[in-house]
């Protein structure tokens, strides 16, 4: 039993509570950012296997286009983040240290940007569980809370394990970071949507949404949508860290220890991080792919500190002198 609980507070033992620092930004809408001259593209877009490019060099491409194909089941393809024309497909820096393949994009600066649209349409309410995994590979959505993990191999339950709820990870207990928090107050359709698409593939009856009782106002903002019959609801934990850990997590909220080395649905759980939902609700249904994401950027040597919108595979270099 988790003692934590009788006195008012949903909690695991122990943690730390470093200072927050997060409001700087917290209170700030999102912005666009705008798009870098070049942007750089690797390969390896999860902790799966890397895509194979498709692309060639000088090659003209469309913002959503897809550059790089899937190499089997543990693997996302990689759509354009940007329109422009392809420069090289070379080894570069990446975020993980050292170099990897990637695909380099010169931006066309003079084009509109608009999202390549095929005009198709999935309709979640009439797929099979197996076709809104094949879907979910298509966008190529990861895990955007940290991980990196591929979305549809998450959401495809082995048939001997049965889900009771999808327990979705809205924390963010780590400093400075506040992307998480504006994606639940920002997109709250497309969030909710995700979570009732990610509820029809794993076949879980109801869905939980943990947020840690510094972010209240998301509580209030989110509860409005929320359903009658109470198969998605919100609730607060304490504030600390690793809070947003799934393990402590699932201890906090349900009371549920998942196993040393095990994984969430041994248990009965599917856990997915809140901007990886909005982003599944904002794609699935019009057949798009992951381009971008929301970041923030603060700190004491920033001038501009907020949460931005950026298509993925901006140079660091950029972000940096943009704030």
């Amino acid at each position: 039993m988790n003692l934590l609980k009788l006195f008012g507070k949903k909690s695991f033992p122990h943690g730390i509570h470093p200072d927050e620092y997060k409001a700087e930004t917290n209170a700030k809408i999102t912005r666009r950012l705008p798009f870098a001259p070049e942007i750089i593209v690797p390969l390896a877009q999860s902790i799966g296997r890397p895509a194979k490019s498709i692309v060639f060099r000088g090659q003209h491409v469309n913002r959503g286009e897809v550059i790089a194909e899937a190499d089997g089941f543990m693997s996302v393809p990689i759509h354009a983040p940007v329109t422009g024309t392809i420069k090289e497909i070379d080894i570069a820096p990446t975020a993980k240290g050292g170099k990897q393949p990637a695909i380099i994009i010169t931006t066309s600066l003079s084009s509109g940007q608009r999202v390549h649209d095929s005009g198709e349409r999935n309709d979640y309410l009439q797929m099979s569980r197996e076709e809104i995994v094949t879907a979910v590979q298509n966008t190529g959505l990861v895990g955007l809370g940290g991980a990196a993990f591929p979305s549809h191999v998450k959401m495809a339950i082995p048939p001997d394990r049965s889900i009771h709820t999808v327990l979705v990870n809205g924390c963010e207990c780590e400093p400075f970071l506040t992307t998480d928090h504006r994606v639940m107050l920002e997109k709250i359709d497309n969030l909710l949507l995700g979570i009732r698409i990610a509820m029809r593939c794993v076949d879980a009856p109801k869905a939980v949404i943990g947020i840690e009782d510094n972010k209240l106002n998301v509580l209030a903002a989110i509860k409005p949508y929320l359903p009658d019959d109470g198969t998605i609801t919100i609730e607060a934990v304490e504030t600390k860290y690793p809070q947003g850990a799934e393990k402590m997590l699932a201890y906090s909220l349900l009371d549920i220890e998942i196993p040393s080395g095990g994984l969430p649905s041994e248990v009965g759980l599917a856990v997915f991080n809140v901007a990886t939902l909005a982003e599944l609700g904002a794609l699935l249904p019009v057949k798009q792919g992951l381009i971008e994401r929301i970041i923030t950027i603060t700190g004491d040597g920033v001038k501009k500190p907020g949460n931005y919108l950026a298509p993925i595979g901006t140079p660091v270099r950029f972000l940096l002198e943009f704030a």
